[in-house]
């Protein structure tokens, strides 16, 4: 070696000796050369001094005095990474990040870093002016720009940690490097997950939870995803980009990899696995209908993420297998939805028909099952992408094999390509709700009780799709007409069964009596007649009083209905042979109401409560 450049190595060696960080001499311990001050030039000095070892330092046995050197600058360059990471990190702005909805700006131009921290501002919680409140509403909906990277550490400590970890790097001290980082990072990325609010549940933890819990950890743990996927891994990843862009990282096996592949996986993969665990949980857990709605909300909140993901872990061989189970969860959940509208199919079938509801009002059953189908077609958007096929055959034969039940109509549409399968999975459980009632309407023994049950839930069904446009859209109306014609159907049959006795009460045949001095009419008959009608009005009266129907204006509607045939009858029959009672003893006791008296009692009926006596409120009459 020549004179002057062995100089310039021996100037080297003592630079760097200077700063042995084994040393006990004065500046090892206690003074960082990578402190953020605003004197450079010593760290500028040892950088210098590093590479003059690398360039004029022929390659060198262990041991001797230059490859000492070489170990004592590499030992230092370690200290000064890890001072530099724990000590010169911006502090997170969790609170910013948590307000990440589905729309952010994107800055993966450093020089965007300002304009993306006036946007974020400006965000709000789960609302934007471009996305839904509703995240399971809107799967179809992602913006370009969704993730929003932030400063970790300011522009000069990144330009130092790039520089220590490109001298590391070149002399075969990246792998060094990189646990250095990972072993800063990785802490700092869990503390900013837990900030967000991602707990430590293990998938058991997740599965022994009640629904109740359960349902309000899905609704954080999305928020929390969004951030820690669009806020937390992309800024890792970002970061490692900057400081490991193109440096040889050499592995074990002595193979370069991808600069920024091994510390970013190693800093964020435990927590990634901890987040994307929950979800996990969620999608092999046990499938039930009330989980339906949450799950299609995790479902879509991760299938809007899957692009971001993909951009941030699916480059990096080492972190790709994130991306690859993010991808399979996602799969999974699609599953447990398209189960759990099949059980929720089966589940209303095979309701059991135990006990009548009191008064044939509205069954809960009825209110569950249709309050869930307007949720289902809220849902339209998932679920239209995710339910591709249509009711078995073998779900059919299984609901329409037993005989004593009612025949099941024919559910195929007239043109299948023009009915998506998801309606078709609504008309069947409409039907097989209806078919379910008809079995618990014949629970009652009172015939026109049954007819008014199923009056009442077919009157309640009919208007919860009329009530929802997107429930409408996708019943058709072609079936909603069906259903009407059943509640006309049940709405005619009640009348009959329950007015008919009544009604025939007030006809003249039977009261003329053939040869008679007199009139005609036989008075014994006709006292007969009245009493049998005051009989059987007071027991409707007593009866139907106590039946509820509980839509107001359906409960008016059906009073009017029997007013207009009873009353004018009442008042025709009264017309024609009051006289004959009147002139008899005890008029009274047959002509027992007036037609105003039958109005007021009608009031009483379809209340759903022991009504006082017809006596009681009825007019006096002349």
């Amino acid at each position: 070696m020549e004179g002057s450049a062995a100089e310039e190595l021996e100037a080297a060696e003592r630079v760097v000796m200077r700063w042995d960080s084994t040393a006990s001499s004065a500046g090892g311990d206690d003074q960082m050369l990578f402190d953020g001050a605003a004197d450079r030039a010593e760290a500028e000095r040892f950088l210098r001094a590093v590479d003059d070892l690398r360039r004029l330092a022929p390659p060198a046995t262990v041991g001797t005095p230059r490859r000492a050197a070489l170990q004592v600058a590499m030992a230092r360059l370690e200290d000064e990474f890890r001072h530099v990471l724990s000590a010169r990190a911006l502090d997170l702005e969790i609170e910013a990040l948590a307000g990440l909805s589905s729309l952010s700006i994107s800055s993966s131009d450093p020089r965007n870093s300002d304009a993306t921290e006036a946007a974020a501002t400006g965000g709000d919680d789960d609302d934007t002016s471009s996305a839904s409140s509703s995240v399971g509403r809107r799967s179809s909906y992602r913006s370009l720009q969704s993730i929003r990277e932030i400063d970790l550490f300011p522009v000069d400590a990144i330009s130092d940690l790039q520089a220590i970890a490109s001298r590391m790097a070149a002399a075969g001290y990246g792998r060094e490097c990189v646990q250095v980082y990972a072993s800063v990072r990785k802490p700092a990325v869990d503390a900013a997950l837990r900030r967000l609010g991602v707990e430590k549940l293990s998938i058991g933890d997740v599965q022994r939870l009640e629904w109740d819990a359960l349902e309000a950890k899905i609704r954080r743990w999305i928020r929390a995803a969004r951030a820690a996927v669009r806020g937390v891994f992309a800024s890792e990843r970002r970061l490692c980009f900057h400081i490991f862009h193109d440096l040889p990282l050499c592995t074990s096996t002595a193979t370069a990899t991808a600069a920024d592949d091994a510390p970013f996986a190693e800093a964020v993969k435990g927590a990634a696995l901890q987040l994307f665990g929950f979800a996990e949980a969620i999608s092999i857990g046990r499938r039930s209908p009330e989980k339906l709605f949450k799950i299609i909300d995790l479902h879509d909140a991760l299938a809007d993420m899957l692009p971001d993901i993909s951009d941030i872990f699916a480059a990096s061989k080492a972190a790709e297998s994130i991306y690859v189970q993010a991808a399979e969860i996602r799969s999974r959940l699609a599953d447990a939805v398209r189960g759990i509208l099949s059980e929720f199919e089966n589940a209303v079938l095979r309701d059991p028909s135990k006990t009548p509801v009191p008064g044939g009002t509205i069954h809960p059953l009825t209110r569950y099952v249709m309050n869930y189908s307007t949720l289902i077609s809220d849902y339209k958007a998932t679920l239209s992408e995710l339910i591709i096929s249509r009711p078995s055959a073998n779900s059919r034969t299984a609901a329409g094999g037993n005989e004593a039940t009612p025949a099941f109509p024919d559910l195929d549409p007239p043109d299948p390509d023009s009915q998506l399968p998801l309606a078709t999975h609504l008309v069947w459980i409409i039907v097989v709700l209806e078919h379910n009632l008809e079995s618990k309407a014949s629970l009652y023994k009172d015939a026109a009780l049954s007819h008014l049950f199923f009056m009442n839930n077919v009157h309640y069904m009919v208007h919860k799709v009329k009530d929802s446009a997107e429930l409408r859209g996708l019943i058709g109306d072609g079936y909603l007409k069906r259903l009407t014609g059943k509640f006309l159907q049940a709405a005619t049959s009640y009348q009959r069964t329950a007015w008919l006795k009544i009604l025939n009460c007030l006809r003249d045949e039977g009261l003329h009596v053939s040869g008679s001095f007199s009139s005609g009419i036989s008075k014994s008959a006709l006292r007969e007649r009245f009493k049998a009608f005051n009989a059987a009005f007071e027991e409707a009266h007593r009866v139907q009083s106590v039946w509820y129907v509980p839509d107001t204006q359906l409960r008016e509607e059906l009073r009017i209905l029997i007013s207009d045939k009873l009353l004018p009858a009442y008042r025709s029959f009264l017309g024609r042979f009051r006289h004959h009672i009147e002139n008899s003893r005890h008029p009274e006791l047959y002509i027992k109401y007036t037609v105003e008296d039958l109005e007021i009692a009608m009031a009483d009926f379809f209340e759903g409560s022991p009504p006082s006596s017809p006596h009681n409120r009825r007019r006096s009459h002349g």
